[in-house]
């Protein structure tokens, strides 16, 4: 289903499980992603990608992360998303094969929809009031993008782990 191969997946799947949750959190309490997060995503490749990836696919892939970073500096600048949001997403890049590419694009929509009609129906329940700090919460019109971009990641290698 997924070019991306199976155990490189699951070896992705090490540190992007926990940095993705923390993504989440924290643009869900602080409508930022930490830079700290962003950076362990990235080892998380650099260190886990040698093992996992041939080497000139593991190279390669470092192309994906200027690509995305590009476009995402593009879209920040137009003030379509957040730096934080542009950072994730270039720090996950290289998790992602490029003939997946479109796949992931779908899903990502999916997960968007899915994150801004979960979070605008929570927030009006009283899980609102358990949790009053998060700035998400009053945001406006602004979406916290960390949840739905941590979810098509963790989404997209859980699928190709699975083969």
């Amino acid at each position: 289903m997924f070019a991306l191969d199976p155990l490189a997946a699951w070896w992705f799947l090490l540190p992007a499980v926990p940095v993705s949750l923390w993504a989440a959190y924290a643009d869900l309490s602080t409508m930022k992603i930490p830079n700290k997060a962003v950076l362990t995503l990235l080892a998380g490749y650099a260190v886990l990608g040698l093992l996992a990836l041939p080497l000139d696919a593991y190279l390669w892939r470092y192309l994906h992360l200027v690509l995305v970073l590009i476009g995402g500096i593009a879209l920040n600048v137009v003030g379509g998303l957040g730096a934080g949001d542009a950072k994730f997403m270039a720090a996950a890049a290289p998790m992602v094969a490029a003939a997946d590419a479109g796949r992931v694009l779908m899903l990502l929509g999916v997960c968007m929809l899915l994150g801004f009609a979960v979070h605008r129906i929570l927030r009006a329940t009283p899980l609102r009031r358990r949790v009053p700090h998060w700035a998400s919460w009053d945001s406006g019109r602004k979406f916290p993008l960390g949840l739905p971009l941590a979810l098509t990641l963790l989404i997209y290698l859980g699928l190709a782990a699975l083969g």
